[in-house]
């Protein structure tokens, strides 16, 4: 992202303004030996999705690295949200506070949103020790947002060590909160008319060619970027602010503590939300703050395209197209090149991590409405099993 405070080596890694650039390796540069994946993952995730709680899964999601981030006074750093998990690299120097964060969220997730939430804590060193490499770019999604991509194995062999138990991070005391400020899912659900929201996951396979996998990969971006809106599952003009009681219950607990009952918490935070929502509803600028603006910044800024060894996409096209990428899917599947999870939705979601609205540098995770990334992540498991 385009922060003042950023570590001299993130600041350092290169800059890419098109997307499909994340494709080509020698764009990327090694992430120093030193440095450490913060990891997080809601288990069980697809069934709390079936049971239609795929707002809080999001949420889940983001909090490790809204509460990593306000640990480290909005410290920027690489990361990928995943839907119902996350991975953020930090250095040596502040994997205590780090480590406090994350415990403090599994304890928040389990205690607030009854989901039970791993983390782990994993040197980069012990990646590159089994022959896996961690190698990162900087996409610029927007003028004002800088979204990481990943590359080398890395980050998969560290989901399969978190899920394993290894370097897994303790839950902090019960009650425990993260300071999880500008974490919130106050908008509207982003509902299609003519399009579908396909949520999709593609990996190469193993043994693939490298050069045949990349033109498989670009083969589908281009399809995507051919349609007419170029696969946003946003309007530029961003999505409608939701009622102010829309994701209260767990915005409640969501910043520092507060004295009183939960419920007087929820009454003072939904009070609290009229004048935004107000002034979200009105359009009319209030001082320095223009609620179009911010719309608008949030449609350009939002993350609904990544690269980690793979493409994990959220984008709505118009079913012809949808179908023509699932054929195009299907063809590199049965020729050894990807391997793929897929699912269709008619809407999608985004989580807001946003501490300061009068800045325009606000991130926003973009994901399918009814299971998304999760839904796409079983499909693919079920599929190399």
């Amino acid at each position: 992202m385009c922060s003042a405070i950023m570590p001299s080596f993130y600041k350092s890694v290169p800059r890419i303004v098109r997307f499909s650039d994340v494709l080509d390796p020698r764009n990327y540069v090694p992430v120093p030996a030193d440095w450490w994946i913060a990891m997080s993952d809601v288990e069980m995730s697809t069934a709390a999705i079936e049971q239609g709680r795929y707002r809080a899964v999001n949420v889940a999601g983001a909090a490790a690295i809204a509460a990593t981030r306000n640990a480290l006074s909005g410290l920027d750093l690489p990361f990928v949200f995943g839907g119902d998990g996350a991975s953020i690299l930090v250095p040596q120097a502040d994997i205590a506070s780090v480590r406090e964060a994350l415990a403090a969220t599994v304890t928040w997730v389990r205690d607030t949103l009854q989901l039970d939430l791993r983390a782990a804590l994993i040197p980069i060193a012990a990646a590159r020790e089994v022959g896996f490499e961690l190698s990162i770019i900087r996409y610029a999604a927007s003028p004002n947002v800088d979204y990481a991509m990943f590359a080398g194995g890395g980050l998969a062999w560290a989901t399969n060590v978190m899920k394993s138990g290894l370097y897994a991070v303790a839950p902090a005391p019960s009650g425990t909160c993260p300071d999880l400020t500008g974490l919130s899912c106050r908008f509207q659900t982003i509902r299609q008319r003519d399009d579908v929201v396909l949520s999709l996951i593609v990996e190469p396979c193993e043994v693939a060619d490298p050069t045949a996998v990349r033109a498989a990969l670009s083969d589908l971006l281009e399809i995507i970027e051919a349609s007419p809106t170029m696969g946003r599952p946003l309007p530029d003009e961003g999505p409608q602010i939701g009622p102010p009681w829309l994701g209260i219950a767990m915005e409640a607990k969501a910043g520092r503590p507060l004295a009183g009952s939960l419920f007087l918490r929820r009454l003072w935070q939904c009070v609290r939300r009229v004048p935004s929502f107000l002034i979200f509803h009105s359009g009319m600028p209030v001082g320095a703050f223009s609620p179009r603006t911010y719309r608008r910044q949030l449609a350009a800024n939002a993350d609904f395209r990544k690269y980690d060894d793979g493409l994990r996409l959220t984008v709505a096209c118009p079913v012809e197209i949808i179908d023509a990428i699932e054929a195009r899917l299907t063809a590199a599947c049965e020729k050894g090149l990807l391997r793929y999870g897929l699912h269709r939705q008619d809407a999608a979601i985004v989580t807001c991590v946003s501490p300061s609205p009068r800045q325009a540098d606000h991130i926003h995770f973009i994901d399918g409405a009814a299971g998304g990334y999760a839904r796409a992540a079983l499909q693919l498991k079920q599929a190399v099993q």
